[in-house]
């Protein structure tokens, strides 16, 4: 919870709208249980937290992993590019591919406006 509202203070300086959305690893893929769930978690992560950053960077988002349960907070555009990289790397995604697909949509989507 505190987590949740230190990045939601830290995003509020960017003066588009905010929005939340909350959502379990088990939404994703109904299957993962024990060491499976926890790599899960640590692919989102990442070593010393990189791939979670990268994501936010590159999304303009904030994520907040707390246990099995991911929140991202942003526009609503950055955060549905940020969810559908997380996911991917749910599925079992290489995260360079991931890093990828995420940049190129994050550029047509600043291309657009």
């Amino acid at each position: 919870q505190r987590r949740v509202r230190e990045a939601v203070v830290s995003t509020q300086s960017t003066g588009d709208d905010l929005f939340l959305e909350s959502f379990e690893i088990a939404d994703v893929k109904t299957t993962l249980k024990g060491d499976h769930l926890a790599r899960a978690i640590g692919r989102i992560a990442g070593k010393g937290g990189r791939t979670k950053y990268t994501i936010e960077n590159v999304t303009k988002t904030r994520i907040v992993l707390a246990d099995s349960k991911i929140h991202i907070l942003g526009s609503f555009q950055n955060m549905r590019i940020a969810r559908t990289a997380i996911c991917n790397l749910i599925l079992g995604s290489p995260p360079a591919k991931v890093y990828g697909k995420m940049r190129t949509v994050a550029s047509r989507m600043s291309e657009r406006f």
